[in-house]
């Protein structure tokens, strides 16, 4: 497969982690200085929140390298292997820990709406909780469609 199929996938991965990053880097520490400024008793919500983001981060970028990994299996010729399918295993358990965490901290996303009466951050909790729980259904499926496909062809493989 020509290399420059893959390169705009490649664009896009590397893209999606730069926001995420740079949100890590500059924006939740602001946040927390402005949590630890406000000297409120609502303060250990706002650490809970900022420790789940941080948390959440880990598995995602990880999540993100296995993509990286997968396309560059498609590049070698290696789409159709067990390398393939452990990567959509990992991102799928990459996906389910991040739903994992947000579930956890769906109670600090609560208090934190209730209280500043803003229904619209409960939704938010709930977005990242089911975006992630999509992707760990879509990367299952098509770990068991890739099985399927590298059963059939070492079944054709031995009838040759």
């Amino acid at each position: 497969m020509k290399r420059g199929t893959t390169l705009f996938l490649k664009i896009a991965v590397i893209l999606i982690g730069l926001p995420v990053l740079a949100v890590c880097i500059f924006g939740l520490p602001m946040l927390a200085i402005e949590a630890a400024k406000s000297s409120s008793n609502l303060a250990y919500v706002q650490y809970g929140i900022l420790s789940i983001l941080y948390l959440s981060a880990i598995p995602f970028f990880f999540a993100l390298f296995q993509a990286f990994r997968l396309l560059n299996y498609i590049d070698s010729n290696k789409a159709f292997s067990e390398l393939s399918v452990k990567a959509l295993q990992k991102i799928k358990y990459c996906a389910i820990t991040i739903s994992g965490l947000f579930v956890a901290g769906f109670p600090f996303f609560y208090i934190l709406g209730e209280v500043d009466d803003a229904p619209g951050l409960i939704l938010i909790g709930m977005t990242f909780i089911f975006a992630s729980m999509v992707i760990a259904v879509f990367a299952a499926v098509l770990q068991r469609l890739l099985k399927q496909a590298i059963d059939i062809k070492s079944e054709n493989d031995l009838t040759v």
